[in-house]
């Protein structure tokens, strides 16, 4: 069970469902969309640390948990797209990603996909992915052919750009892709909840712009030091962001809180 901690106290409720009685995908204004992104922390603020096998950051296993998992799920299952890098794909492509874009597949799960079929959404959100070198193989965009993959870029590449193109993919390319690119283009592609699940520099181009709405925080109760280290934000913005706190939940059995918090702007 959680226990609320704010707005109200001791008001318990299971974890299933938590975030998924949100409705994330009615949210937005007619003609708007909302972004919302998720992250899970260590008390000292390390989302990621540096793996000197796979030489990459990845989430520590310290931190990471089937019941933090869950409520991504859930917040994947109001997304009509889920925004995402290049990185992802290389890593699908070498079987290092933590998981196929959700929804997830079985009857742990099967609650989120028969939820978004009631709403009428499709059975995966479709996938926009953010990347200037266009470094996306192929054989990774085969595991999602289920869905639209739309590319944003301002990588002026032809020949990657039409080796996508022949592979299903869309492609939009402009000088620079800016947060309120990003968020014009979900407009214009009519999309209503957008899910960032990409690496700080992504969160921090949006954010450059004002152009992310909610953020979705589970705190774990774990110091995990290191000197190669990746926050929520690793890069300067043009002024600082406050944030207003939306709810907490307390989750005992995890020693971790979960968090919603809206981007003030």
């Amino acid at each position: 069970m959680l226990k609320q901690v704010y707005p109200k106290c001791d008001v318990s409720r299971p974890l299933e469902g938590a975030y998924l009685a949100l409705n994330l995908h009615q949210q937005a204004a007619e003609g708007d969309v909302l972004v919302y992104a998720n992250y899970i922390a260590s008390l000292d603020g390390r989302i990621a640390l540096f793996d000197e096998v796979l030489g990459e950051y990845t989430v520590p296993k310290s931190i990471a948990n089937g019941r933090d998992w869950r409520l991504y799920q859930e917040l994947a299952g109001q997304a009509d797209v889920m925004l995402t890098s290049a990185r992802y794909f290389r890593q699908l492509a070498e079987d290092k990603a933590q998981d196929l874009l959700p929804v997830g597949s079985g009857e742990k799960y099967a609650d989120i996909k028969a939820w978004r079929e009631k709403q009428g959404l499709k059975a995966q959100p479709d996938v926009m992915v953010l990347s200037h070198s266009l470094d996306i193989p192929l054989k990774a965009l085969a595991k999602v052919q289920d869905r639209q993959v739309i590319v944003l870029t301002s990588s002026q590449d032809e020949a990657k750009v039409d080796a996508l193109k022949q592979a299903g993919v869309q492609v939009l390319q402009t000088n620079d892709v800016t947060g309120q690119f990003v968020r014009q283009a979900l407009i214009d592609l009519n999309y209503r909840s957008a899910y960032l699940i990409a690496g700080p520099q992504v969160h921090s181009t949006l954010m450059a712009d004002s152009c992310v709405d909610e953020l979705f925080l589970t705190t774990h109760f774990t110091l995990l030091g290191g000197t190669k280290v990746s926050g929520l934000v690793d890069a300067n913005l043009p002024q600082a962001q406050s944030m207003r706190l939306l709810s907490a939940y307390l989750d005992a059995d995890q020693q971790q809180i979960f968090q919603r918090f809206a981007y003030v702007k």
